[in-house]
């Protein structure tokens, strides 16, 4: 296993003021037990790549992850990177307040960091490139094609290639390329009468990632090999001294809060809509290059693009790994099994039945969905009567992120055609989701349903719909609450949790909720819903400190995707001081440092890393029947807790209740994917994680029948299949067309 040997920075915690902060009483943190966050998620990153070395996984989802681990890795700097790029702009001396570092020296500390993971990524794809060599299934470069493979290579590209590219010169300034985000490009230094200049030319747009050569077995040739080793058609002028591919990755960061937009809907979606081409040619924050190149070259693209040797990086492997699912399609069905994950369709809960009304379902008990292991398809049923029922008179919605098709968005737009109140809260700001959103937005619009675009300075990531019903002149609610987006596609790859409530104090806190919202209201009270940004957090720490006063006698387990909020690492610090047993199962950033003496020495953080992306949120604090239980929208981040629209539910039904205690008890026995966190900051595995004292039931316990796959080995996910497996019932037929890995 491989890590990133960058422990956060050990500053002395003093009363001194932190330079450059714009706030007098602002201080400097105790960093004792806390690291950088950005080193933080690589470390997550390097975890997902070890996937891709995993002999217990199959060699095609090896591909897959090391596909993720690519794309991670993009958004990473488009994002990350190109948030402390402008923070080092605008405030240079602006302090973390988990290292005490500036944005400049964390740029410098991301730069030499990722600088150190690319052996470890060119390892790994070197085995598995052997590997795949082994199955018959070859990438070939231009230099290795045969006179066979050239001719078909050469009339490929005359055909294909060639009358859609676009070149330019760089020196003269007549290119017109706009060069955009992770874009493939070929640059080729050239010569002529002496003069010597750079010319490029973009792979053009919806073309095939690789070419298959003919011959036996799965021999192919990416398209950017092609067109870079064909440059000298293009430049015919010249004389071609040398080409490499690149690639930019611009900051997509954009800053939509400071954006001036008129109070019309119609205003905002098309200034939002033209704020997004932006994105496209923001400032570069990564240069790669296919090989290295000439001093000459090297000097050429560092004036284009503005930036400095440490953000050039050269590749040994391709730039842009996406075509795992393209491979996949040509590989022969008696490989398959072999290949791939054993296919695993979500079914139906075997406490719900098929045949009988949902609504009237939730009304006799509260029910819970386990994304991906249960079907979606009991709440698309639930969205499907409550537009056909009579006494059903609105539906209300949040929206973060929409799949493309999406069932739930017709569902809503067939709802609102049906002569139902549809209200839908939607998120423009989801990243990188925008058009997809603004789409929607405007078919559903056109459906009749009113939709609104969430508060001007708070995005809105809650996952809340509210049914709500008249029946012989009684208001009745059904509320649903969950941890994930209303996404058919990441519903069969993440794990999440979906719970539906006939609870009237919910449906009440629900009603309140949208209409507090609708009416830029953010301080608005709740009797059983936490929200934020102010609910959330203060309600956490109060129930942190609770167990704090316990003692040794405390215990508290938290599922997130991350951990950044320093109250929140504060407050669980103290309790871990106090004695307190803390389980954190945390996949992502976790910014808090365990098992440091004297701070954290009862603090676990485990992280899993597997087949599905770990999604849900949990929050516990205490034992057995008298734990306090919440699912939640909402990571244990800054940006969560303080700057967005989230929503924590409690959980009262005993028999979710007993099911959320297993969820979190297989985790925490997980020892197969599992890694857990050392003092440090960085990960091993261990062949037996701690016990969790054995106060939850076991899985097996929670099976309606089966047997159970666990022993002294448990993989947490391979037990909720073997579960879900074993608990189906009459199942309907669900759509099987969802085959994309989570990124």
């Amino acid at each position: 296993m491989s890590e990133i040997n960058a422990p956060g920075i050990d500053c002395t915690p003093s009363e001194e003021k932190v330079p450059g902060s714009k706030t007098p009483e602002a201080k400097w943190y105790k960093c004792k037990y806390t690291q950088n966050r950005e080193i933080s998620w690589l470390r997550f990153n390097m975890r997902v790549l070890d996937e891709a070395c995993d002999p217990a996984v199959p060699l095609m989802e090896r591909v897959k992850f090391f596909s993720i681990f690519s794309s991670n890795l993009d958004e990473f700097f488009m994002v990350r990177v190109g948030s402390l790029v402008d923070m080092a702009q605008l405030s240079p001396h602006e302090r973390d307040n988990k290292t005490g570092m500036n944005a400049g020296e964390q740029l410098d500390l991301i730069y030499e960091t990722v600088h150190r993971m690319m052996p470890a990524k060119y390892s790994r794809y070197e085995k598995l490139c052997r590997e795949l060599d082994d199955w018959g299934i070859s990438r070939i470069s231009f230099a290795g094609l045969t006179n066979t493979d050239m001719i078909f290579v050469r009339n490929y590209f005359l055909q294909h290639i060639l009358p859609a590219a676009s070149s330019g010169i760089l020196e003269d300034g007549s290119d017109t390329l706009e060069f955009k985000s992770k874009d493939l490009y070929v640059a080729s230094r050239l010569e002529k009468n002496g003069h010597h200049s750079t010319g490029v030319i973009k792979l053009p747009d919806n073309i095939e990632r690789f070419v298959r050569l003919p011959g036996e077995g799965i021999r192919y040739i990416l398209t950017e090999d092609i067109l870079c080793g064909m440059a000298q058609e293009i430049f015919k002028k010249y004389k071609v001294l040398e080409s490499c591919i690149l690639s930019v990755t611009r900051n997509a960061d954009l800053s939509f809060d400071d954006e001036k937009f008129d109070d019309s809907d119609d205003d905002f979606l098309e200034n939002f809509s033209r704020l997004l081409h932006k994105r496209n040619m923001l400032s570069v924050v990564r240069l790669e290059l296919s090989w290295p190149v000439s001093s000459q070259m090297i000097a050429q693209l560092k004036k284009t693009f503005d930036i400095i040797d440490t953000q050039i990086f050269i590749e040994k492997c391709p730039i842009k790994p996406d075509y795992a699912s393209a491979l996949i399609r040509l590989l022969p069905a008696q490989d398959r099994n072999t290949l791939l994950y054993r296919p695993y369709d979500p079914v139906w809960p075997s406490d719900i039945s098929t045949s009988k009304s949902m609504v009237e379902q939730i009304m006799e008990k509260d029910r819970l969905l386990f994304f991906p292991f249960d079907s979606i398809d009991p709440f698309l049923n639930l969205l499907v009567e409550a537009y056909n029922r009579t006494d059903v008179f609105s539906i209300k919605i949040t929206i973060y992120r929409l799949a493309n098709p999406s069932r739930i968005a017709s569902i809503l737009c067939r709802a609102a055609e049906n002569g139902k109140d549809v209200t839908v809260l939607m998120e423009l700001r989801a990243r990188f989701d925008e058009a997809n959103n603004i789409s929607w937005a405007k078919k559903m619009e056109q459906s009749g349903c009113r939709v609104f675009y969430g508060l001007e300075k708070y995005k809105c990531h809650s996952k809340l719909c509210l049914i709500s019903m008249n029946t012989e002149g009684e208001i009745h609610y059904i509320t649903q609450i969950g941890t994930g987006n209303y996404n058919e596609v990441t519903n069969r790859l993440y794990t999440d949790l979906s719970l539906m409530t006939a609870s009237r104090k919910i449906g009440k806190d629900a009603d309140d909720f949208f209409r507090n919202v609708m009416e830029s209201r953010i301080n608005g009270t709740y009797s059983k819903l936490l929200v934020s940004p102010l609910g959330i957090k203060s309600s956490l720490i109060s129930m942190i400190n609770e167990q704090a006063r316990l003692g040794k006698e405390g215990y508290i387990c938290i599922k997130a995707n991350s951990v950044t909020e320093r109250g929140i690492i504060d407050a669980l610090a103290q309790a871990s001081m106090a004695g307190v047993e803390i389980r954190l199962i945390i996949r992502g950033i976790c910014c808090l440092l365990p098992e440091v003496p004297g701070y954290t020495d009862n603090i676990h953080v485990t992280s899993i890393v597997g087949r599905y992306l770990e999604h849900g949120r949990i929050y516990c604090f205490g034992r057995g029947e008298n734990a306090k239980l919440f699912i939640s929208s909402a990571d244990l981040m800054t940006r969560n807790l303080n700057r967005r629209v989230e929503v924590a539910c409690p959980v009262t039904d005993p028999d979710i209740r007993k099911e959320l205690l297993t969820i979190l008890d297989t985790q925490l026995r997980d020892n197969v994917k599992a890694r857990t966190m050392r003092k440090d900051g960085t990960y091993e595995k261990t062949d037996l994680l701690p016990s969790t004292t054995c106060q939850y039931p076991s899985i097996n316990a929670v099976r309606s029948s089966g047997t159970s796959t666990s022993g002294s080995i448990c993989s947490s996910q391979d037990e909720f299949m073997v579960k879900s497996i074993h608990n189906e019932s009459d199942s309907p037929e669900t759509d099987n067309y969802f085959s994309k890995l989570w990124s």
